[in-house]
């Protein structure tokens, strides 16, 4: 297994809980899908189970150390100009 997907499985559970948690305050703070919470929080669960592995994979590179390394010829990354704009 590379690192990419070690990072992705660990992330995979915490995206997976946010998920979860917005689709499940959703579902119970609609009063149109309150009354059918019985069918709607399955759903909640099974779409926030398939929906986090592929937010996790997309999102595991960005967790590197080396994404937000310098460039080699000494341009600067996004999240460098974006924190010398705010210093």
């Amino acid at each position: 297994m590379t690192t990419r997907s070690y990072i992705a499985g660990v992330v995979s559970m915490v995206i997976n809980a946010v998920v979860f948690g917005l689709g499940a305050i959703a579902v119970l703070s609609i009063p149109s899908l309150r009354t059918d919470a019985a069918i709607w929080l399955p759903a909640v669960v099974v779409v926030a189970f398939l929906v986090a592995p592929v937010l996790a994979w997309f999102m595991a590179p960005r967790l590197r150390l080396r994404y937000w390394r310098r460039h080699p010829r000494g341009e600067r990354g996004t999240a460098d100009k974006m924190l010398s704009n705010l210093s």
